[in-house]
């Protein structure tokens, strides 16, 4: 009895030993995979960060590209704008140097007064306005100003396209436009016109009353 006792209790600690020797490589094995996996995903987590870094540092360097933007007073609003295109330029716009608001509808039957910027080196995504006339008109010493926005005091409109007087007053505005010429005309195109007497006068208080402009043509005298 002693010497089964002996050898069942020998089998059982064999058993335990082996157990043990297999569960420990098991889990050395585990923990070396983890490691892997780890080192894995920190290079490719730094290998996605110096990429970031390098576009980023491809915009911040990234140059302008600039163009020589020559000096077009003078010569007619469509060959202006032909020749900033030509030089790289190709945000264009043009107003009225006269201040009386009127369309560039037919670039060609317009000149330029004034350009802005002037001539030189520019970044070629700078917009360039042209203040033009038509070919007919004199140009101005300087962009004719539009009439300031009125509020509680009526501006001064003498002078002024019947246009831009009307727009720089409130819209609920009651206004009559009437030719003081002595020919009784009708006003169909108000940039034609400009304003010679108003009422009320300039300086005065503003309070919703009417107003009423006396006119002529532009190439006319008050």
């Amino acid at each position: 009895m002693r010497t089964r006792t002996t050898a069942a209790a020998l089998t059982a600690l064999l058993t335990l030993a082996l157990t043990g020797c297999e569960t420990g490589t098991s889990t050395t094995s585990g923990s070396a995979k983890d490691q892997s996996g780890t080192e894995q995903n920190d290079t490719a987590e730094d290998t996605a960060t110096d990429a970031a870094n390098e576009d980023a540092t491809t915009d911040d360097t990234e140059v302008l590209e600039t163009g020589n933007l020559p000096d077009m007073t003078g010569k007619g609003l469509q060959t202006a704008q032909d020749d900033a295109q030509a030089a790289g330029f190709f945000l264009l716009t043009s107003h009225d140097a006269l201040g009386r608001d009127r369309m560039q509808a037919m670039d060609r039957n317009w000149k330029v007064c004034t350009q802005t910027p002037t001539a030189g080196e520019h970044s070629t995504d700078t917009q360039v306005d042209f203040g033009a006339v038509k070919l007919e008109e004199d140009c101005p010493t300087g962009d004719v100003e539009a009439p300031v926005a009125a509020d509680s005091t009526m501006p001064d409109f003498t002078g002024k396209a019947v246009n831009v007087a009307r727009d720089a007053l409130d819209s609920s505005t009651s206004i009559t436009v009437e030719d003081v010429s002595g020919q009784d005309r009708m006003i169909f195109m108000e940039s034609n016109w400009q304003v010679c007497s108003q009422e009320p006068a300039a300086g005065a208080a503003l309070d919703g009353q009417p107003v009423t402009f006396g006119v002529v043509k532009f190439e006319e005298s008050c």
